[in-house]
C-alpha cells in the first residue's frame, strides 16, 4: 500500500460506516433531472448509458464544475460550506480528456517520488518524469492523470471512461489499482461503456438516459424525476 493510500485509510476510519461517504440529493441541471443516491466508504458505483445521455454532466455537477442545484455532501459536510478548490481536492474528477499545463510529466507532480510508487503499478518507470507531455499517447495521458488525481488525496474519485483507450493489460492494471485504493476507503463513481467492466468493478450500478438517472436492475437507491 502506498503512503497516500495508507493516509486515506487512516482518514476514512473516522467516517461512520453506517452513513454515506458521498450523498447526492435532488441534484439537477438544465439537462439532468433531479437525482438522489449515495456512495459508501470503499464502494464503487458504475455509471452507464448512451453517449450524450448526461454521464459526464453528472460527474461535473457533483464536482461543481457546471451550474447545478441540489445538495451534495461528503461525510455529512455540505458542499456549500466549502470552497470549490477544497471540495474538488476531496472529491476528485478525472475527465475523459485530462488537461496538461506544463511541458514535462514531472512538472505536474509536487512529489514525483511518491507518485512513482503508484505510477509503477500502471507500467511507468522513473524516467517518465522527464517525458515531454507532447509525446504521451492517449493511454499514457489517461493513466498519468489517474496517478495525478490520486496524489491529491481525494476521499471520493469520479472517473470518466478512465480505460477507454487502454490495452487489456493496462485496463487490468487500472482496475487493480483502484481496487486497492477502495480497500483503503476510497469511494468511486466510474463511468464506463463496458458492461463487463461495470460488473467487475462495481456491485452497484446507475444508468443515465436522456438526463434521467436511474438504478440498474434495482442495484442501488437512486431517484430521478
Amino acid at each position: 500500500m502506498t503512503t497516500q493510500a495508507a493516509a486515506l485509510r487512516a482518514e476514512q476510519a473516522d467516517v461512520q460506516t453506517d452513513k454515506p461517504l458521498l450523498s447526492v440529493r435532488d441534484l439537477r441541471t438544465t439537462v439532468l433531472k433531479p437525482a438522489s443516491f449515495s456512495l459508501a466508504v470503499g464502494e464503487c458505483i458504475a455509471i452507464r448509458g448512451p453517449s450524450g445521455s448526461g454521464k459526464t454532466l453528472l460527474l461535473r455537477a457533483i464536482t461543481d464544475l457546471d451550474p447545478n442545484e441540489g445538495v451534495v455532501s461528503l461525510a455529512g459536510r455540505d458542499r456549500a460550506t466549502m470552497t470549490g478548490p477544497d471540495w474538488r481536492r476531496l472529491v476528485g474528477y478525472v475527465p475523459a480528456e485530462p488537461g496538461w499545463w506544463a511541458d514535462t510529466v514531472g512538472e505536474h507532480f509536487a512529489d514525483w517520488s511518491a507518485a512513482l510508487a503508484v505510477a509503477r503499478q500502471l507500467g511507468f518507470a522513473e524516467d517518465a518524469r522527464s517525458w515531454p507531455v507532447a509525446r504521451l499517447s492517449t493511454g499514457e495521458r489517461l493513466r498519468l492523470a489517474l496517478v495525478r488525481a490520486l496524489m491529491v488525496g481525494p476521499k471520493v474519485l469520479l472517473l470518466d471512461e478512465p480505460t477507454a483507450a487502454l490495452d487489456p493489460a493496462s485496463v487490468s492494471a487500472v482496475e487493480t489499482l483502484i481496487a486497492a485504493w477502495r480497500r483503503a476507503g476510497l469511494g468511486v463513481l466510474w463511468v464506463t461503456h463496458d458492461e463487463g467492466q461495470a460488473a467487475r468493478v462495481a456491485a452497484q450500478r446507475l444508468v443515465v438516459s436522456r438526463g434521467q438517472v436511474r438504478e440498474e436492475d434495482g442495484a442501488c437507491p437512486a431517484i430521478s424525476r
